[in-house]
């Protein structure tokens, strides 16, 4: 297949526009004449993808035959609405074809950002939150549900780790994405169990054009917490065998705000390596992927001595190099994640295709917590998860796209320590389904169904020779299901609705949990007759795309049976009942409805295409059907957010500087009155309004990219503010203030520089 790309209103061609086929990770870009060629392509239907910087990305399917000629014209836009996505459908498709809400993060957002941690880089995104324990630790939450409530894939591999703590955070590491793609509903239908509130997929190992070899140098540094953090890649594709390898470091001190100043034990550090080896062919590819997640965490304890000053239990006295240092001192933890998997996707007649994807992890987690003993930890959970995921494409035929597959994980959990939560355990799960896109005309439906089911067998553990955890067994299923439309209005305005069935299964903290949660100051039981939580779910949109103005409004309603959440526990005289005078909740159950709007503004009057003024907002609310304790709020509802952004944009109108943009930003957040008050759960907190802003270019001598600088500086006014799903604000006041809990990061200047490379291989 060859082609040449132009520029639709001049018809001059497009040198260096990539042409990619996402489902096969095949990808070449244009030569001076706008020419392009993609070699040892068998006869089908395959989506294809055209972008070019500055141009709207054209995305298509074209039906292959032999020797075929495809042609393409780019027109100019300010906006990239065309995004390909490959969440929560079977194959690549427009993001505006999908029912679905789905929002993009490039690799260029990604490196503008100003966070501490891939999770927070994300929370932009209307309807998107993070519960935070600390700058290190971030867990996404999607429409107000979190937890083992979503997904978190990497490269196709659902990421398995200890999801259902508050301080565990997601093990993927920010500088190495390169593009993220967060799914805003439901979407059990393709992953099945814990994908309530949605999904989000890192893209890791992104296959470079062929022929190409790349590499970059990176380091970054932020000024409050003195984080230095490095990163360095190489990626080649020469004839279809290529590859890619990464490694990053990231070390950071206390960070600081104007109320706590230094934040002991706040500060962290980090290493991660990995990559992939491949081989894309006629026949198909295969990639052997790799990385290794290595973190040590400091936990802030929040105690204070009479003057204010932060103490932790344990140490005598803390001199000022153990307060300046990087170290983690007691209480850390200690995480490390290892995974390998084997993705392969292989061509039928036709252009139907199999894919099979095989994927081993190993989870560590250890918590250190008595200083008389540094390297002895008091609870250590080690989890192997074995992924797979085998998929049947059909051809595409008279406009119906189908595919129908099998997908689940097996996993072992042991506790190496003498403190557990949870129990040993084995789990088992399987999920089939079928899924269905019909083309009419300017309407795309899209539909499937899904049966899982989870065989879980909670192992005797033993406690200093005592049992702690009773074996028992317990099977579940479930239908799941959804069906969907989008509708072109015309070109520029496009409908879109739908409703959808999904669950999810209880998790182990949940069924059998039996001892003191840490950093929760409650004892919690697990209660092994939960049953699955059963949403049904209805998403409406609306998106308009015009020359001056894009318009997103996407409603939601979110109904779930059997609605998991933490019971405080009576004593027979009413009072609340103790355990190693901390008080015990035992897990249960009722339904609960969660119901809201996000909608984005973006505002790019013609011909001024520099300028773009962008607003998103977001608003959930959560409500059981029944009070729990007076209480009819949902815990972990993020209050109503508006995020308003001027921004100039000039992407090659200047000869050095390319890609130039300035950005403020404002970051309203409301007062959350809408909180679960039951056993005094959650407090409320005022509203806050933060300002941030930045400036980047990519740097260019001699028509060569020669580096990318990016400057942010967030929180400009130093404001003292408490984050609603921030899980320090819950720690002891400080006596000498007043003040309960602990306050989020203050003034923070972000400096990035990023040294690319590039040689062409004929």
């Amino acid at each position: 297949m060859e082609g040449v790309v132009t520029d639709a209103e001049t018809n001059q061609p497009l040198a260096g526009a990539t042409v990619s086929l996402p489902d096969l990770k095949v990808a070449v870009t244009t030569g001076q004449n706008g020419h392009y060629v993609i070699k040892s392509l068998r006869s089908g239907s395959f989506t294809i993808a055209v972008s070019f910087v500055g141009y709207k990305s054209y995305v298509t399917t074209v039906a292959v035959n032999g020797a075929t000629q495809k042609d393409f014209k780019l027109s100019v836009s300010v906006v990239e609405n065309q995004a390909v996505v490959v969440t929560g459908v079977a194959s690549s498709t427009l993001s505006k074809a999908t029912p679905a809400h789905v929002s993009i993060i490039s690799e260029k957002d990604l490196q503008r950002s100003g966070g501490t941690n891939l999770m927070q880089a994300i929370a932009k995104v209307p309807g998107v939150s993070v519960i935070t324990t600390g700058p290190a630790i971030a867990k996404p939450t999607i429409r107000g549900l979190s937890y083992n409530r979503v997904v978190t894939l990497n490269d196709g591999v659902r990421q398995e780790g200890q999801q259902w703590g508050d301080e565990h955070g997601v093990e993927i590491d920010e500088y190495s994405a390169r593009k993220v793609e967060v799914l805003r509903g439901p979407a059990s239908l393709m992953y099945g169990s814990d994908a309530l509130g949605g999904v989000i997929n890192v893209l890791t190992n992104v296959p470079v054009t062929n022929n190409t070899i790349k590499a970059n140098i990176a380091g970054n540094l932020n000024s409050n917490n003195n984080m230095q953090g490095g990163y360095a890649d190489v990626a080649g594709n020469i004839n279809g065998f290529n590859w890619n390898a990464y490694g990053s470091l990231k070390s950071a001190g206390d960070y600081k705000n104007k109320y706590d100043g230094s934040v002991l034990n706040s500060r962290f550090n980090e290493k991660n390596f990995g990559g992939y080896i491949g081989l894309n062919k006629s026949w198909g590819y295969t990639h052997l992927l790799f990385s290794s997640y290595d973190q040590q965490v400091g936990m802030v304890d929040g105690a204070r001595d009479d003057a204010g000053n932060f103490i932790l239990e344990g140490y005598d006295t803390l001199t000022s190099a153990m307060r300046q240092s990087r170290h983690p001192l007691i209480p850390n933890q200690h995480i490390q994640h290892f995974k390998v998997a084997l993705d392969n996707s292989f061509n039928l007649g036709g252009g139907g295709r199999i894919t099979a994807l095989v994927a081993y992890q190993h989870n560590q987690r250890r918590e250190f917590g008595d200083v008389a003993t540094p390297d002895v930890p008091g609870s250590y959970f080690d989890l192997q998860t074995i992924n797979y995921n085998l998929g049947w494409h059909l051809p595409v035929k008279n406009d119906w796209k189908t595919a129908f597959g099998v997908n689940g994980m097996s996993q072992q959990n042991q506790d190496k320590a003498v403190e557990a939560l949870i129990p040993e355990y084995g789990l088992f799960d399987v999920g089939i389904y079928g899924v269905t896109t019909k083309t009419i005309n300017k309407t795309i439906i899209t539909g499937g169904v899904r049966f899982d089911n989870r065989n879980i067998d909670s192992k005797l553990t033993y406690s200093d020779g005592a049992p702690l955890f009773q074996a028992f067994k317990k099977n579940l299923s479930s239908f799941s299901g959804s069906i969907g439309l989008t509708h072109d209005i015309s070109d520029q305005v496009t409908l879109k609705a739908n409703a959808s069935k999904g669950f999810r299964a209880p998790n182990m903290a949940e069924l059998a949990a039996n001892g003191v949660h840490e950093g929760t100051f409650r004892y919690e039981i697990g209660n092994q007759y939960l049953k699955s939580e059963d949403a049904y779910a209805l998403d409406l949109g609306l998106d308009v795309n015009t020359q001056h103005v894009s318009l997103n409004v996407s409603p939601y309603f979110n109904h779930i049976n059997n609605y998991i959440f933490l019971q405080k526990l009576l004593n027979t005289a009413g009072a609340d009942s103790l355990i190693s005078n901390v008080t015990a909740y035992k897990y249960d159950q009722q339904s609960a409805n969660l119901y809201g709007v996000e909608a984005s503004l973006d505002i790019h009057p013609h011909p001024l295409d520099w300028l773009h003024f962008e607003n998103t907002f977001s608003y959930t609310r959560g409500k059981f059907t029944n009070a729990v304790d007076g209480s009819n709020n949902l815990p972990l509802i993020a209050p109503m957010r508006l995020l308003t952004e001027l921004r100039t944009e000039f992407p090659t109108q200047l000869h050095a500087f390319r890609n130039l943009y300035a950005r403020v930003e404002m970051n309203h957040v409301w007062a959350q009155n809408d909180y679960f008050s039951g056993y005094q759960t959650e407090t409320p907190v005022p509203g806050y309004t933060l300002f941030n802003a930045g400036i980047g270019s990519d740097i260019y001598v001699g028509g060569t990219k020669r580096a990318s600088l990016v400057l942010a500086l967030n929180n400009i006014g130093n404001v003292a503010y408490q984050d609603f799903l921030g899980r320090l604000r819950y720690a002891p006041e400080n006596p000498a203030t007043g003040r309960v809990g602990v306050f989020e990061m203050g003034r923070n200047f972000t400096a990035r520089l990023i040294i690319p490379f590039e040689w062409k291989v004929q």
